[in-house]
């Protein structure tokens, strides 16, 4: 296996992504890394250059550059080189904590999308509370700021793939992200989107689901638009970042006596804020392409690296994506 790694994307670059690497290198060496980036500032923290290839390019994408624009112009870039390794065979895979939009527009302008996939959408496996080891998939979290409903039932047929084929989850149920859980409730979008998904025999579909129900585990594939879903997303991250600063706040403001509760309390806040940390279960995957693109948060840790490249393996090792161009082909002969 062969993963192309763009070094230099995210706000810790390059050591985060080095460091991350490092300790992947322990849990998968059948795994060939291939990092883009500045030689010299990724050996600084490189302990170990086995089954590493560096690729050295002085020239990256920032996150305040315009996506589609600096994928055409900046040719060099340490994102480009890695979407143009997996294009050419050179690479199986490719990851970066990088400009989101970017990646984007080089997974589908260099990797290419599936034939008959209309628009590949963003998915994430997110927590579910009280199951610290379980999740569901949710999609479009933001590649497309505007989608048909036929695009939601593709999200519907690739999220129950990518569970059932990843995560080994038997009759995955799917579920379309919804205002009521009543068929008649929404826009003109999600009724005909709820209209496509309960008629198609391949999928089980269970019906509408409300956002506060989403981390209840109700489903395990949640389907919406790109701009429904990246709101909802913001709205989960921001709120649990909140939660933990107001639970902070008012154990510090009780004085020596909430100091000593924190003590106590210790190992279930540190078991709280693992269970709400999603990074556990990898990136987000930009699904529908010709090969795994896979995105990590731009102010990604090597722990989140090191999952990241754990779910990368764990679809190169099921051949996912292959699977899934039999299928979509199968299915427009």
């Amino acid at each position: 296996m062969r993963i192309a790694v763009d070094a230099m994307g995210g706000d810790h670059a390059p050591q985060a992504i080095v460091e991350g690497v490092a300790l992947a290198q322990q849990d998968f060496p059948d795994v060939e890394f291939i990092l883009y980036g500045k030689e010299a500032e990724i050996k600084k923290y490189l302990t170990n250059e086995k089954n590493i290839t560096i690729v050295h390019t002085d020239e990256k994408i920032s996150s305040d550059d315009e996506p589609v624009k600096a994928i055409r112009r900046k040719k060099t870039a340490s994102m480009v080189l890695a979407a143009q390794a997996v294009k050419n065979g050179e690479a199986d895979a490719i990851f970066s904590a990088g400009n989101t939009g970017a990646l984007l527009a080089a997974g589908l302008f260099i990797v290419g999308r599936i034939k008959n996939i209309e628009r590949p959408g963003l998915m994430s496996t997110l927590p579910i509370i009280g199951k610290p080891d379980a999740g569901f998939d949710m999609l479009d979290l933001g590649a497309n700021a505007e989608n048909k409903a036929e695009h939601l039932l593709q999200y519907g047929i690739l999220g129950s793939f990518y569970a059932r084929k990843v995560r080994g989850i038997g009759r995955p149920r799917v579920a379309l992200l919804n205002n009521g859980t009543e068929e008649t409730k929404g826009s003109e979008l999600t009724k005909k989107a709820f209209e496509l998904l309960h008629n198609e025999t391949s999928l089980n579909f269970i019906g509408n689901v409300e956002a506060r129900e989403l981390l209840n585990g109700v489903a395990d594939v949640v389907v919406t638009d790109g701009f429904t879903g990246n709101a909802v997303l913001k709205s989960i991250e921001g709120t649990a970042m909140n939660m933990m600063d107001l639970l902070k706040s008012a154990i510090l403001n009780e004085g020596f006596k909430g100091k000593m509760g924190a003590v106590l309390l210790k190992n279930g806040l540190r078991s709280l804020k693992s269970e709400m940390d999603y990074s556990k279960h990898g990136g987000a995957v930009l699904f529908g392409l010709k090969a795994p693109v896979i995105k990590t948060h731009g102010a990604t840790g090597p722990d989140a690296v090191r999952y990241t490249i754990r779910q990368i393996h764990t679809m190169l090792e099921t051949n996912v994506v292959g699977q899934l161009v039999e299928q979509f082909e199968k299915s427009a002969e």
